[in-house]
């Protein structure tokens, strides 16, 4: 199968040096529905508080979904057919997740963009198998955010994703609780996970043939819903944005208005920032403040998108452009707020300084490697100190889309090809799309949670990519844990 792909993508590369690829076409065109279907909103995820820990409870397993105007089919999800609920807690609570797997298959549940111990990430280590059950714990410990959870199972990433194994995971603090934002959920606050799939008589098709970055659908979805919209009673409404896609980039806009941007991957910016289109690679977040008019009809669109030196736009989706979700505005709004927050008393602690790195590391990613070698479950390729503040320089040599995605941290982006970063990649991230030849150096810190015998991971959040040997692996230790770094026992492990 990896090779297949290798050789798929070298054909392209061919086609497009011989020119047999006409600039204006899309080989992965989007098929407009009729926005007459109400977007769902996934439900909080309930919880039950004993002695100090908030537990969660989620059951991955298989169902059937009936997608309108389309049929019937089998999916997958949690506590449900298709997705699952949005957990949410606040910073300082410990939380624990009872994760249960019945989907006939060994899974895992990825916290995607949480710091937490490695023990409870939900990589390729803590893989639960079929009729097990799963329960991780810790302290939420890091700002207001928009993260998400989904599997994380060697080799299979994508298809566990793209059948529909994902949910949002919110996280609060003092300060988004002081904010003057929109924040009732699911009326002017909406979680939407934008998805890509493909169907063939009705049912979702996985076919992984090799195309590059990986599978493009004909059908978004919003929160599963095929041509959704939803209903506006408020002057402002905040949108949680997440590319759920396991390949396809987005360019979010509306034609006629800007966005007010609080929000991407790790929390909130420094201020509000007015943006007129957002880059969404796979696994990227950003929340954003739509101002809307009484009685107006207005279409969220995904416009052309820029990979930078792709050889062959069309055939990675840059070139398709598509509505995504409609928003209907009621005759009379309820006022809202202009958005502003305050700092958290967290802030400054939380800040990492590039004058207190100690280490710098290089990334090259080319075809299915990091710095030469593909994933191995049982190679340990970095090795970073609990304390330490490292600069992580990360590079695409290849002109095919690529992401790249941390375990465990938020990083700042310290510059893009020397340049400081646009206003809009200056906050909180941990998944970042790489325009081949330019090089990203990202600033971090590794605050706790020493671990020399699991590691975290890093790889491309392209998840066909990730899936045929892409990611790299890493652990975080004490000083003077240095001999005990190794793999734990592979003991459960299908790969």
């Amino acid at each position: 199968m990896r090779r297949s792909s290798k050789a798929a993508a070298v054909v392209a590369l061919l086609l497009a040096a011989s020119g047999l690829t006409a600039c204006g076409i899309s080989t992965s065109p989007v098929t407009e529905h009729e926005f007459v279907n109400e977007l769902a909103v996934p439900p909080l995820a309930e919880s039950t508080v004993e002695s100090g820990v908030r537990t969660f409870q989620l059951t991955a397993q298989k169902g059937i979904t009936d997608f309108p105007g389309i049929g019937e089919s089998e999916t997958w999800g949690f506590n449900g057919a298709f997705l699952g609920p949005t957990l949410r807690a606040t910073r300082g609570e410990k939380v624990a997740v009872q994760v249960d797997n019945e989907l006939g298959r060994p899974t895992s549940v990825h916290w995607h963009g949480m710091h937490l111990p490695a023990a409870m990430d939900g990589g390729p280590h803590q893989m639960v198998e079929p009729g097990a059950t799963w329960t991780p714990s810790w302290t939420v410990d890091q700002p207001a955010s928009t993260l998400w959870y989904h599997p994380h199972p060697h080799g299979e990433t994508e298809e566990h994703v793209y059948r529909g194994l994902a949910g949002m995971f919110i996280l609060d603090d003092d300060a988004s609780a002081a904010a003057s934002l929109p924040n009732e959920y699911g009326v002017d606050d909406l979680p939407l996970i934008v998805q890509d799939k493909k169907f063939d008589d009705g049912e979702l098709e996985y076919d992984r043939n090799g195309s590059e970055p990986g599978i493009l659908g004909d059908t978004v979805l919003v929160n599963g819903t095929v041509g959704p919209y939803a209903d506006v009673s408020t002057e402002r409404v905040r949108l949680r944005l997440l590319n759920g896609s396991t390949a396809r980039t987005y360019t979010f806009a509306f034609e006629d208005r800007p966005m007010t941007l609080i929000a991407t991957d790790g929390g909130f910016l420094d201020a509000p920032l007015s943006q007129e289109r957002v880059r969404l690679a796979p696994g990227e977040r950003a929340e954003v403040v739509v101002t809307f008019e009484p009685g107006e009809t207005v279409r969220l669109r995904s416009l052309k998108t820029d990979l930078g030196g792709i050889v062959v736009p069309q055939t990675a989706g840059g070139n398709d452009e598509f509505d995504v979700i409609e928003f209907r505005a009621a005759e009379k709004l309820t006022p809202s707020p202009e958005p502003s927050w305050p700092a958290a008393k967290d802030a400054a602690a939380d800040e990492v300084h590039e004058s207190e790195a100690s280490v710098t590391r290089e990334f090259v990613l080319n075809t299915r490697e990091i710095n030469g070698e593909e994933m191995d479950m049982s190679r340990i390729d970095e090795v970073a100190y609990v304390g330490d503040t490292e600069v992580w320089n990360v590079k695409s040599t290849q002109p095919i889309p690529h992401s790249f995605h941390i375990h465990d941290v938020q990083f700042r982006i310290l510059s893009i090809d020397g340049k400081a970063p646009p206003p809009e990649l200056a906050g909180p991230k941990d998944t970042i799309y790489l325009q081949p030849n330019v090089d990203y150096r990202l600033l971090m810190r590794f605050e706790d949670y020493a671990d020399p015998a699991i590691p975290y991971m890093y790889h491309c959040h392209m998840l066909m990519h990730e899936d045929e040997g892409m990611m790299g692996q890493f652990v975080v230790i004490e000083r003077g844990q240095e001999g005990e770094v190794g793999m734990p026992e592979m003991e459960g492990h299908h790969h």
